[in-house]
């Protein structure tokens, strides 16, 4: 490609933009390489838009806002959005594969940091560890006695909503605590080894812990409806690892107030930061602050290949690892 990008030395980039609050370590990553300039907030993003909009190519994001719709019209340049994190939910891709924009993501980094949390989740919901933690911390066991039996994780059988990469893993790991695997997808995975479930509802009436793995997208949004939740039933167990819009979180808040689920473990919400009030005092809901992949090294790994996918395209117009691979 042209080089287009430079201006006044090869730190400062023009023709690219920052867009949202990035994750700290993809900020300080970015800032030791490159000077790119940031999308204001109102009251001067419109104005920056009508005097700038028109020299972006490509766009760096990491999680929210995202870049939807309207900012893509925004862009009438742009070629290529770089997102720092495997989820694409916060972009709007119709309106990105409708202009032939490519959009990249951080795939395989973090599949084996969020299998770990996902497990934590089991452990902790199931065995009621944090509870455990806090019966001693409030002085319960000295005043109240033994902490009350929990469940087995041994043994248990397991669906995993979405097998894909860190899906596989997630199954991987269970497999060490002799769990019995079945999954739904949109379609069968090749050569799984796993019991394959045709609808979320045949999957959860089936198992006794139900893990999200899937994308968040508009095609799964609510995916965990009701019907699902209900399948799984009081002596089952959700865990959520994906994204909060997978799941119907009023009929979940519902079901596990009124004791029609045994528990969840939950790293998602669906408006997050804000979390349901409703599960704060129920001590068989552990709840995360969607810390996934949160860790120094996967977070490192995450920013390193999404800085990749950015060089890539400046000088190939190529992405790494591309969701939507660029249209001319």
């Amino acid at each position: 490609m042209d080089p287009w990008w430079i201006l006044g030395g090869v730190q400062t980039i023009t023709g690219a933009l920052r867009i949202g609050a990035f994750e700290p370590t993809f900020e300080a990553e970015l800032a030791a390489r490159y000077e790119i300039p940031k999308l204001p907030e109102e009251p001067g993003r419109a104005g920056f838009l009508a005097q700038h909009g028109a020299e972006v190519r490509v766009v760096l994001t990491s999680g929210g806002p995202g870049v939807d719709a309207d900012l893509v019209a925004a862009l009438p340049n742009l070629e290529a959005i770089v997102n720092n994190g495997a989820g694409v939910d916060a972009i709007d891709l119709d309106a990105a594969r409708r202009r032939g924009i490519g959009v990249s993501n951080t795939p395989d980094v973090l599949s084996d940091t969020v299998a770990d949390t996902a497990l934590g989740l089991i452990l902790m919901t199931l065995r009621g560890f944090g509870a455990a933690d806090r019966y001693v911390r409030a002085g319960r066991w000295v005043s109240e006695g033994p902490f009350p039996y929990a469940r087995d994780v041994t043994g248990l059988r397991v669906g995993i909503l979405g097998l894909g990469r860190i899906g596989s893993a997630i199954a991987t790991r269970l497999l060490g605590f002799g769990c019995a695997i079945a999954y739904h997808n949109r379609h069968r995975v090749a050569g799984s080894p796993y019991r394959y479930a045709e609808s979320p509802v045949e999957l959860a009436e089936s198992v006794d812990v139900l893990v999200i793995a899937t994308t968040g997208d508009r095609n799964t949004r609510h995916l965990v409806d009701r019907a699902v939740l209900e399948a799984l039933g009081p002596q089952g167990y959700l865990v959520n690892i994906a994204r909060g819009s997978v799941v119907e979180q009023d009929a979940l808040v519902a079901l596990l107030t009124g004791g029609r689920l045994a528990g969840a473990g939950l790293d998602v919400f669906a408006d997050e930061p804000n979390v349901p009030p409703e599960l704060f005092g129920l001590d068989n809901v552990v709840l995360f602050p969607h810390i996934g992949s949160a860790t120094a090294q996967t977070r490192r790994a995450m920013a390193l290949l999404a800085i990749r996918n950015f060089e890539s395209y400046l000088s190939t117009g190529e992405l790494v690892t591309p969701v939507l691979a660029r249209r001319p």
